[in-house]
């Protein structure tokens, strides 16, 4: 166990939030147990998150600021916490995300990180592997908080049908997923097409790949497997890319149309269930 004495704020960028959030709390007066009750947070998560024990959330980090009055500080610092949590492999995939303009993907069987909900990131990150996660959840989902910047980025998602139908976390996850990827039609910076499984061969068959674009930098294009990723900017895998993308998108039904199948999906194969006397079931 890390103890809070020996806490080195250079060590990384969660010692160095913990170190910060002490600081402040104690220029403040205030024990762990009062901070936590100002904030709404218990005192021992106030302590795990100061000895770097504990990733912090940017609900946490917002309600500290104000209850401190330290300007924003762990605000800002919690995007830089959240980006040093994600697996090593993929952490070069997170600063492109936060760095593009705009991001073109193709899904083959599963909603895009930047697009899933809670209880879908959990039920992906949770296969094999249940340990953390409440930490590797809000993780990912900070992620998501580049939608929230003055100028965030245009996001381009190809989904296969197949996407829609496999049943991650169960009916309930799934209907929320699908329910929330409705809600995003509003949002002309995001936009969901479904490549339906009636186009039969496409350009996408050999999997699912994502195109970073930037103002100045060259384009990237990012694969993965299991365990690691690969981003490359060789111009001919990007060229090769760009144009299956271009063809991807071509094939797709319309935004409206993807919209409507979707919401067909959602209320035909996890909306709720009858039993034979039209009473609900489980």
């Amino acid at each position: 166990m890390t103890h809070i004495n020996v806490l080195d704020p250079g060590a990384s960028p969660l010692d160095y939030y913990g170190f910060e959030l002490r600081r402040h709390r104690e220029a403040a007066g205030l024990t762990q147990r009062q901070l936590g009750d100002i904030v709404n947070y218990t005192g021992s998560l106030v302590g795990q998150i100061e000895t770097a024990r504990k990733v912090p959330t940017p609900e946490f980090s917002e309600r500290v600021d104000a209850a401190l009055g330290t300007g924003g500080l762990l605000s800002r610092l919690v995007d830089l916490v959240m980006r040093s949590q994600v697996p090593a492999w993929f952490q070069q995939v997170a600063e492109l995300e936060a760095r593009a303009v705009e991001i073109c993907t193709f899904q083959t069987h599963m909603v895009h990180g930047l697009l899933q909900t809670d209880a879908y990131v959990r039920a992906v990150l949770g296969t094999l592997d249940p340990t953390d996660l409440d930490d590797r959840t809000a993780v990912r989902l900070a992620r998501q908080r580049i939608f929230e910047k003055e100028k965030p980025p245009v996001f381009w998602a190809v989904l296969s049908e197949g996407a829609l139908h496999q049943e991650i976390g169960g009916r309930q996850t799934m209907h929320g997923q699908l329910d929330h990827l409705l809600a995003l039609e509003t949002n002309p910076r995001i936009n969901v097409q479904v490549l339906p499984y009636s186009v039969g061969a496409h350009p996408g068959l050999t999997g699912a790949f994502t195109l970073f674009r930037f103002t100045k930098d060259p384009a990237i294009l990012y694969t993965e497997r299991y365990g690691s990723g690969h981003p490359t900017a060789n111009p001919e895998s990007v060229s090769d890319c760009s144009l299956r993308y271009d063809h991807l998108r071509a094939a797709a039904l319309s935004l409206k149309d993807s919209a409507e199948l979707i919401r067909r999906v959602m209320e035909e194969r996890y909306g709720e269930q009858r039993d034979t006397d039209d009473k609900p079931v489980a």
